[in-house]
C-alpha cells in the first residue's frame, strides 16, 4: 500500500498525432471513448504546441524544460540521455518507461530505474538505431516473425499509391502499440503494492508511419466521411524554396515506408486519414486498458493521468508528408490532464507549451522547479484558477538526415498570427491566422503587413535574447 501522499504520476505521450484527433475535442468522426472520458473529467488545453518539430527535439525539451536552441538537441540524430526524471527519482518516485522515449543512445537510463525500449516501428532508413535490438523486436523474433517495414511494404504490387497506409499482417497483440499497452499495463500491476509514488511515462510508437494498424480497428473508419483538406496550388508554389524541397524529397523518397504524394488523390487520402485514424483508436484502446490496470491496482484516483504527443503530422495537408514543417498540422497537440486529485476542470484556450507541462508536475511531486527551465507552470489552471497563459508560443527545427535543406528554422506563434523565420534568408512565411486559419495564404511579401512582419521578427529576436539569459545556468545540472 502507498503511504507517501504524492500522486502517481502517468505521462502518455504518442508519436505524430495532431490536435484533431480526439473525439471529445470536436472531431466526431474520431473514436476514442477512452480519450473522451479524460477529456471530460479532466482539463484540455485546446492550443498546446511542441517546441521542436521533429520527434527527438520535440522531447528532449519537453523532458529538459528548456527549448531546443538552449540544449542544442536540434535535430533527430541529435545527442540526449539527460532529464528531468533525475529529479524524480532523487526524490523518490519509483520512474518506470514502456515504449518510446527516443533518447540517443536509445536504450539511456534518462532517469529511469526500469525502461521497456521500444522504438520507431520501421527503423530500415535509419542513421541511428537502425540495427538497434528493442524489446518490441524480441518479442517478434521470440514469436518467429519477421518485423514488417520497408522491406516487405514495398513489395505490394501498390506501394507507390499507399502513402504509408498498410494493414498490419501479424497477429493483433504484437502490433508495436499492442504491445507497448500490454507492457504498460503488466508494469502498473508489478508496482500495485509498493509503497513510493509511481512515475509511468508511456511512449507509444503510433500513430506514425507506417500507418498499419490491424484489419478490424480499419474496418471501423471503412467508408466513413472523413475531411481531407484539398491541397491549393498557390499555396504549393507560395512556399519557401526548403519547404517546397521537402515535399519533393517526400515523393521522391521511402521514408518510414510511406511514399508521398503532394496533391494525391483523394482516395487515397481518404485511405491514409483512415488508417492513421485506425491506429488512433488502437492507442485509445490501450490507454482504456492502463486506466483499467491503474484502477485495479487501486492507484487510479490517486493518479495524474497526461496524454499528448510530440508533434503532429500533415498527411497531405499543404502538399506535404509528416513533420519538420511549421504549421498547426504539426505543431499543434492535444494536451490533456485527468486527476481526481485536481480540480481544474473543461477546456483552456490559453496559448501554452508542452513543455509547460513539466514543472507543473515537478509541483505536484513535491520537487523543486530549476530557475533557469523555460518552461511555465500549468499548475495554476489544473487547480482552476485563473491562468493567462502566454503571448507567444515558439517552434524550432535544425537541418537534419531528412529536413536538408536550411540550417534552423523557427516560428513565432502569437494568438493571431504566425511567423516563421529561415536563418540566413530574406524569405519566411506570415500568417493571419484571423482570416486564414489554414494557413493558405502566406503574407510574408504583403505592404500592408510588414509592420506586423518586423514586430514579430524583433519579438523573435528578444525571445532569443532572454532565453540565453534565464536559462544560462542550464548546462550545470546535466554535468
Amino acid at each position: 500500500m502507498k503511504a507517501d501522499p504524492r500522486p502517481d504520476i502517468v505521462v502518455v505521450v504518442t508519436d505524430q498525432q495532431r490536435y484533431d484527433t480526439i473525439a471529445a475535442l470536436g472531431y466526431p468522426h474520431v473514436d476514442t471513448p477512452h480519450l473522451d472520458r479524460l477529456v471530460r473529467e479532466g482539463t484540455h488545453f485546446a492550443r498546446c504546441y511542441v517546441t521542436g518539430a521533429s520527434c527527438v527535439p520535440a522531447r528532449a525539451s519537453l523532458f529538459t524544460g528548456v527549448y531546443p536552441h538552449t540544449n542544442g538537441i536540434l535535430t533527430n540524430a541529435s545527442t540526449w540521455r539527460r532529464t528531468w526524471v533525475e529529479r524524480l527519482a532523487e526524490a523518490g518516485y519509483r520512474c518506470v518507461n514502456v515504449g518510446k522515449m527516443h533518447t540517443q543512445p536509445m536504450d539511456a537510463p534518462a532517469g529511469f530505474h526500469e525502461r521497456t525500449v521500444v522504438e520507431n516501428k520501421d527503423r530500415s532508413m535509419a542513421k541511428r538505431g537502425r540495427d538497434f535490438v528493442d524489446a518490441w523486436d524480441r518479442a517478434l523474433a521470440d514469436a518467429g516473425v519477421a518485423k514488417p517495414g520497408l522491406a516487405s511494404y514495398r513489395l505490394l504490387p501498390d506501394y507507390a499509391q499507399r502513402l504509408g497506409a498498410y494493414e498490419w499482417p501479424l497477429a493483433d497483440d504484437l502490433h508495436a502499440d499492442a504491445f507497448v499497452g500490454t507492457a504498460a499495463a503488466a508494469a502498473v500491476t508489478a508496482h500495485a503494492g509498493d509503497g513510493e509514488p509511481l512515475f509511468l511515462q508511456v511512449g507509444f510508437p503510433g500513430p506514425h508511419p507506417p500507418y498499419d494498424p490491424p484489419a478490424s480497428w480499419i474496418a471501423r473508419y471503412r467508408g466513413r466521411d472523413l475531411p481531407v483538406r484539398p491541397v491549393r496550388r498557390d499555396d504549393l508554389e507560395a512556399q519557401p524554396p526548403p519547404f517546397r524541397q521537402l515535399r519533393d524529397k517526400h515523393a521522391t523518397g521511402h521514408h518510414d515506408a510511406a511514399p508521398h504524394i503532394v496533391d494525391a488523390p483523394r482516395p487515397l487520402r481518404e485511405r491514409q486519414l483512415a488508417h492513421y485514424l485506425a491506429n488512433v483508436s488502437l492507442i485509445d484502446h490501450e490507454v482504456g486498458r492502463l486506466l483499467a490496470a491503474l484502477h485495479a491496482a487501486g492507484r487510479l484516483d490517486d493518479a495524474v493521468v497526461v496524454f499528448t504527443s510530440d508533434h503532429g503530422d500533415c498527411l497531405g495537408d499543404h502538399g506535404h508528408s509528416q513533420k519538420w514543417t511549421m504549421y498547426e498540422e504539426v505543431v499543434r497537440v492535444p494536451l490533456v490532464v485527468w486527476s481526481p486529485r485536481l480540480p481544474g476542470r473543461g477546456r483552456v484556450d490559453a496559448l501554452v507549451q508542452s513543455i509547460d507541462l513539466a514543472p507543473a508536475l515537478m509541483e505536484l511531486a513535491g520537487c523543486e522547479v530549476p530557475p533557469w527551465w523555460e518552461a511555465r507552470s500549468l499548475l495554476p489552471a489544473l487547480r482552476g484558477e485563473p491562468f493567462a497563459g502566454r503571448e507567444a508560443v515558439y517552434c524550432e527545427q535544425g537541418r537534419d538526415v531528412v529536413f536538408q535543406f536550411s540550417d534552423f528554422v523557427s516560428m513565432v506563434r502569437t494568438d493571431r498570427y504566425k511567423f516563421v523565420h529561415f536563418l540566413g534568408e530574406s524569405f519566411g512565411q506570415l500568417f493571419d491566422l484571423a482570416d486564414d486559419p489554414h494557413e493558405e495564404r502566406d503574407r510574408w511579401n504583403d505592404p500592408a503587413l510588414r509592420g506586423v512582419r518586423e514586430a514579430l521578427r524583433a519579438q523573435w529576436i528578444d525571445w532569443r535574447l532572454r532565453s540565453a539569459y534565464d536559462a544560462r545556468d542550464w548546462a550545470d545540472a546535466f554535468r
